[in-house]
């Protein structure tokens, strides 16, 4: 803003030089202000060298006298000169000025017109759209410092009265995202803390058992048998609780919502198309995307784009970089997008984990990932009541994302 505060101050300085500059010039001549002399000193001239003159012609003067009787007698304006020994009169007006004046009078108008839309325009600018620029250029720092119980002034702006409530909304999902975060580590917490309480009762009965067995309390072969049993029985307990942490700890790490809803797909492929076609073109990967309904489709659209997306970018990391092609197929009342792409580099006994969560097959080794993306588009499949899965065949990778179809009207 104090950027702009100057350039404003630059900017009516310049006018305000352009003003006074058009004024001296148009007030300024050869003559000081008066034009009349001009002719006057042009007619002496013409005198002076036996020349015949003519004032016709002439916009000041209107009259050239000799000397005589009356001479100083005169009701215009006049000056006189002396030429050749004799005086002579010359009558003048000064009518013409009327026109400079007029031309005064009209270029400053013009002038004031242009300096007020001027900064009109800018005051416009810094009020509409420097100022509530500034007061959000503060929100994605204090965002990233975690303050997000601040909730952001609703706006009406023109300009940033969209971005505003979407900020608004970012701020709450974060909030919200926070809290959940914070309710599932306590979960967890509790959870872990109850089964490790749990865990103590069977552990301390293996640890009874054991120093028993080892202090030889037990000499009949059956109570033998009977304890080793139970052993057994109090660390199969422990197993069953430690899988339980084990699937605590796994499970629901991301928040995958999902709002069901309907859209046509064409309005799918139509995004999807929107943005690779051009990505894939310009790494000289031939893309192409087959024929298909324009079925209306049951499931949440951005999360179904975020899927498709997330096979892309997988087709485009591990493929040869040759060809991307996205095929449809319908089966018992399901819509199948197939992405597939070619130089598959995964191993066959690789292909059944690949929608496990953090697992990274043996052709990534050399390039960079969670793990996470084909794990999130089964999440999201199944939560749309979907599916996924992969296919290899003749050094192809398939991919399919299986979705609910409500009806289909024709093929595009």
């Amino acid at each position: 803003m104090k950027a702009f505060n100057k350039i404003f101050a630059l900017a009516v300085a310049v006018i305000i030089t352009v003003f006074v500059t058009a004024n001296a010039i148009l007030l300024k001549d050869s003559t000081g202000g008066r034009p009349y002399l001009v002719e006057v000193s042009r007619l002496v001239n013409e005198i002076e060298n036996g020349n015949a003159y003519d004032i016709s012609d002439c916009k000041y003067v209107t009259g050239v006298s000799e000397y005589a009787e009356g001479f100083y007698n005169s009701n215009s304006d006049y000056v006189i000169r002396e030429i050749n020994g004799e005086l002579y009169r010359f009558d003048y007006t000064a009518d013409g000025s009327v026109d400079k004046a007029e031309t005064i009078i009209v270029v400053n108008v013009i002038l004031s017109i242009m300096s007020v839309v001027i900064i009109a325009v800018m005051v416009y600018i810094r009020a509409k759209i420097l100022a509530p620029f500034e007061k959000l250029s503060d929100i994605p720092y204090e965002l990233s410092k975690g303050n997000l119980t601040a909730p952001v002034k609703e706006a009406k702006n023109r300009f940033f009265g969209r971005f505003v409530w979407g900020v608004d909304m970012l701020r709450e999902n974060m909030e919200q995202q926070k809290e959940r975060e914070l309710n599932l580590q306590r979960e967890k917490k509790m959870l872990l803390l109850s089964l490790s309480h749990d865990i103590k009762t069977p552990l301390s009965a293996i640890k009874l058992y054991s120093k028993a067995l080892s202090k030889g309390l037990y000499t009949d072969k059956e109570k033998q048998l009977e304890i080793a049993e139970n052993i057994n029985a109090k660390a199969d307990e422990i197993e069953g609780y430690v899988a339980e942490i084990i699937t605590a700890s796994r499970e629901d790490f991301l928040s995958l919502d999902v709002n069901m809803g309907e859209f046509y797909l064409s309005e799918l492929v139509t995004k999807i198309k929107l943005y690779y076609t051009e990505k894939l073109s310009l790494i000289k990967t031939d893309f192409f995307v087959g024929e298909y309904g324009d079925c209306l489709i049951s499931g949440d659209f951005d999360r179904s784009v975020e899927v498709v997306q997330n096979i892309m970018e997988n087709a485009i990391k591990y493929g040869d970089g040759k060809e991307i092609s996205i095929s449809f197929s319908e089966e018992e009342g399901c819509i199948l997008i197939a992405v597939k792409n070619s130089g598959c580099t995964l191993p066959d006994t690789d292909l059944p984990h690949i929608f496990e969560s953090f697992w990274r097959g043996a052709n990534a080794e050399n390039l960079k990932g969670s793990g996470l993306g084909l794990y999130i588009c089964r999440q999201l499949m199944h939560k749309m009541n979907g599916e996924v899965f992969a296919q290899i065949n003749d050094g192809d990778i398939c991919v399919t994302a299986v979705f609910g179809k409500t009806s289909c009207d024709r093929w595009v």
